[in-house]
């Protein structure tokens, strides 16, 4: 019974989300490459909703849940959480958002998440946003920043990375091959990260205002 009325509900998720057609962009980087900082920025900026695999799944670990306990030793151990656990959570909060246009961040982890995204939710991402930064510099970030989060110590650290080249990159490989990665050096300042940021998602015809008033200015100075 229980699987006719999961099945059921999934069916109407899906119609639902095909009537939205959202836009979504998929954010990729290392554990601690800065995502969730520069996702906060284009929420403010850009009237994005900022939804992060991990947070989802950790709510779920809060609520005691069976999935919650399965999640809880799978993270422990580095693991990937199975993709229709966080296709399913990552539906409902599209859903009750209210909202058009998503980052999704930390997902899809390796070739299987993105498969079955794709096929569940019939879409595809515009673009993926890839945090590239050092091994070096995303470590000295985790253990630093002292949230008190299992997951923030240096053996757990460094399989999560192991895991992101493993399993992440031949994802970024795979939407590399169809021109959607927008790549980003995420070693440098947050501020100077943000600008490159921001040149991706500022709309065209405000690009184009901003060269327009950049030469407005070369032209006075130069008649001055």
């Amino acid at each position: 019974m229980g699987t006719v009325v999961d099945a059921a509900a999934k069916k109407e998720a899906n119609g639902s989300l095909a009537d939205l057609n959202p836009t979504v962009v998929f954010v990729l980087g290392g554990p601690g490459s800065g995502k969730g900082t520069q996702c906060a920025n284009v929420v403010q900026h850009f009237g994005y909703t900022h939804l992060s695999a991990g947070d989802l799944l950790r709510a779920e670990i809060k609520s005691g849940s069976e999935n919650g306990t399965m999640i809880s030793n799978m993270i422990k151990e580095g693991k990937i959480v199975p993709s229709e656990v966080t296709i399913k959570l990552l539906q409902q909060a599209m859903l009750e958002s209210g909202n058009d246009k998503f980052l999704i961040d930390g997902f899809p982890r390796n070739e299987e998440n993105r498969a079955a995204f794709e096929a569940v939710t019939k879409i595809e991402p515009s673009f993926v946003l890839f945090f590239d930064c050092s091994e070096e510099e995303m470590e000295r970030r985790l253990l630093g920043r002292n949230q008190g989060r299992e997951d923030d110590n240096i053996e757990t650290i460094r399989k999560r990375f192991n895991v992101f080249l493993e399993s992440s990159l031949p994802v970024i490989d795979y939407y590399n091959s169809k021109g959607k990665v927008r790549k980003i050096d995420a070693g440098r300042p947050v501020e100077e990260v943000y600008e490159s940021v921001k040149a991706i998602f500022a709309p065209k015809n405000e690009k184009v205002m901003g060269h327009c008033h950049a030469l407005m200015k070369c032209l006075i100075l130069f008649w001055m």
